[in-house]
């Protein structure tokens, strides 16, 4: 089981911005996908974006232009800088990485409140 761990998020007007990290408790080579994904109230839980193991990327279309995912490969380190933050972005946001093979791990989520 790979373990990961989020930085706290936090309480941000609109329009500002936050950046997410994400520790892995091992490398990323070999990875199939890292990711964030996020659930707000009454919703189900949605990709925001995700780096693949050739590294390309994918985002949400409501956060296109307003957020980044990069990965620190020396560090096992994982970031979504988010820019422009909205109030429709409050949400529980979670790390996720997918092995080769499907296997699945999952952070504790962190809490990211933007106020309008």
């Amino acid at each position: 089981q790979v373990q990961l761990v989020e930085s706290r998020g936090g309480l941000v007007q609109a329009g500002g911005s936050l950046r997410l990290s994400c520790a892995a408790s091992r490398s990323f080579f070999g990875i199939e996908t890292t990711g964030w994904y996020r659930q707000a109230p009454g919703k189900q839980r949605e990709l925001v974006a995700r780096i693949t193991h050739t590294g390309s990327t994918n985002y949400a279309d409501s956060v296109k232009g307003r957020f980044t995912i990069t990965r620190d490969n020396a560090k096992n380190l994982m970031y979504l800088q988010m820019n422009n933050l909205q109030p429709e972005d409050t949400a529980v946001y979670y790390c996720n990485l997918v092995q080769l093979g499907g296997f699945e791990s999952w952070g504790q989520g962190t809490q990211v409140t933007v106020s309008s």
